[in-house]
């Protein structure tokens, strides 16, 4: 079906009916800035991070709550980024809702 250049779209944003090409255009543009906006987490030597990357401790660590210290040189594997930057969410056998800071590891 052919679009309709006359067709309007009410902006709930702005309380008012724009045209359908104005509105896909800002949406266009809200995407890109979100893009742009998404934060830059980095390990100790300034590798950039992702989600689902392997990191490896570069200190020993004491893990409160779990009474457990994670050794110097531990895989820890699929990470995923906080919205912080400097903390990473990831999962290590028996410590649920580990996160630790990105200064203490290195991307492997």
């Amino acid at each position: 079906m052919p679009e309709n250049d006359d067709a309007f779209v009410y902006d709930e944003v702005s309380g008012e009916w724009i045209s359908a090409a104005d509105a896909n255009a800002k949406a266009g543009a809200k995407a890109g800035a979100e893009g742009a906006a998404a934060i830059e987490v980095r390990d100790s030597v300034g590798n950039l991070l992702a989600d689902g990357d392997q990191v490896t401790l570069i200190k020993d660590l004491t893990v409160k709550g779990a009474g457990q210290t994670l050794k110097r040189g531990t895989l820890i594997k699929s990470i995923r980024l906080t919205g912080d930057p400097q903390e990473i969410d990831c999962r290590y056998e028996g410590i649920k809702g580990l996160v630790l800071r990105a200064e203490f590891v290195k991307k492997r």
